[in-house]
């Protein structure tokens, strides 16, 4: 059996009422093997999987997922939509400015939505959306490297 047709997997699309498809097996294994991932990662997953797919079964199924809370969008500034399937606890995120890079981060405060505005304007709120911008270990090293480096020795280097 493939891994995206994991009985977990089928009995999961099953408990929310969707049809049972490959293309929808193989978007939630993309996402198991690699969270954050873009609509074009997955597509690319997706048809090394499948071998023929289109880019609107893959997109239809992201959008289907998503409706179910089967997956969660998240939409960083200047940054395409990514998907994750760690869905329901309302944890936040941490992104790389230099590489994008995304990891999770658990909720801030406790408890869903463990932020609250001061003046909820009569909302009742349930969610709180935060993601944390800076530079992944990695770039971090690589950017003190750079400024440390004296320019001639940059200027070989190109």
């Amino acid at each position: 059996m493939p891994p995206e047709e994991r009985p977990d997997r089928i009995a999961l699309l099953r408990a929310h009422t969707l049809h049972v498809t490959p293309q929808r097996l193989a978007v939630l294994g993309a996402l198991s093997a690699a969270p954050h991932s873009t609509a074009d990662d997955i597509y690319r997953h997706v048809l090394g999987r499948l071998g023929t797919v289109s880019r609107q079964a893959v997109y239809d199924a992201l959008a289907a997922l998503t409706d179910r809370g089967l997956l969660r969008r998240i939409e960083p500034a200047g940054s395409p939509a990514r998907y994750e399937d760690r869905v329901g606890d309302n944890h936040h995120h941490l992104v790389c400015r230099t590489c994008g890079r995304m990891v999770d981060v658990d909720c801030a405060v406790g408890e869903a939505p463990c932020l609250a505005p001061a003046d909820g304007a009569g909302y009742e709120i349930d969610e709180a959306e935060v993601i944390y911008w800076g530079r992944c270990a990695d770039c971090a090293a690589a950017r003190t490297l750079a400024e440390n480096t004296p320019k001639q020795e940059r200027d070989r280097r190109v």
